[in-house]
């Protein structure tokens, strides 16, 4: 069985990864007023970050038509027998949903619309995964359930300069986010059952980031099986690729990605977060 792997924009694959790979995404889109910018297509993360500095009001993002997703689906149907659609999490966008009411209206191929609980490189591991076991020739129902393990699986912390965006765009609640801004503290979040939440309270970006690495390495000696992490930053390329540098000299056995946060993402956490995500690498089992 021929399977077409489908993600959305917030996975930040590169295109080396798309290509090789044989990934297709729907993008995702950013804001500014009334001009709309489909993300990775119209305009590039650096574009973005640059935009928001001169910006008079933050811009917001909007998910994937109806009809984004039906010119996708449409145009894969004559090379494939079925579809696998892996999206950012349902709690946090309704991309999820348009891609599962498209799905049900198809006639020509199935469809099948995956709700990953996670964002970024969360999300990546899971779509990376799938288009491994598709090119083995894996059926759709063992791919989704392997996407279900990894979900429960993936751990992701992230720490944000400014908690402002996170709070306004609704993806972090007013009580917690209030909180923290008021204090001044740089508390490290995390995902959970596909919302953000605050993980613990730290003082400084630094200690954040320390915090995040004592997670990482708990999860390196505790665990039976190979691990994959990927670092990701939101317009701090140089601190996020010093950070990985540091892990990947302390932890050798793990097998590191560097991304990033695009535009997307980046209108909630703004520009300078940094986070880290890791699960089990199944391609080294």
């Amino acid at each position: 069985m021929r399977i077409a792997i489908v993600t959305d924009s917030t996975a930040y694959l590169n295109e080396k990864e798309y290509t090789e790979d044989n990934i297709h995404f729907v993008p995702l889109s950013c804001i500014f007023g009334k001009e709309v910018y489909k993300e990775e297509v119209d305009i590039t993360t650096d574009e973005f970050f640059e935009k928001v500095r001169h910006a008079e009001q933050l811009p917001t993002s909007s998910q994937p038509t109806v009809g984004d997703f039906t010119a996708l689906y449409e145009s894969l149907q004559d090379d494939y027998d079925a579809i696998i659609s892996i999206h950012l999490s349902s709690r946090i966008s309704g991309t999820f949903q348009n891609a599962f009411s498209v799905a049900r209206s198809m006639e020509n191929i199935s469809v099948h619309p995956v709700d990953s609980g996670l964002a970024g490189a969360g999300l990546a591991f899971q779509v990376k995964e799938a288009a491994r076991m598709a090119k083995q020739g894996k059926s759709v129902n063992d791919i989704i359930e392997r996407l279900e393990e990894l979900k429960s699986e993936t751990e992701i912390y992230f720490v944000v300069d400014d908690l402002t965006n996170l709070i306004k765009g609704g993806r972090l609640s007013r009580t917690a986010g209030g909180v923290a801004t008021l204090l001044k503290i740089k508390p490290v979040l995390t995902m959970r059952a596909g919302e953000i939440i605050p993980f613990d309270k730290i003082r400084t970006k630094k200690k954040a980031v320390r915090k995040m690495e004592e997670l990482f390495e708990e999860s390196v000696k505790n665990s039976p099986f190979p691990i994959q992490a990927t670092v990701v930053h939101a317009y701090c390329e140089e601190e996020g690729r010093q950070f990985m540098s540091s892990l990947e000299e302390k932890y050798p056995t793990v097998r590191f990605n560097f991304s990033f946060l695009g535009p997307v993402v980046g209108v909630h956490t703004g520009e300078g977060a940094i986070g880290m995500s890791w699960t089990k690498d199944y391609s080294r089992m």
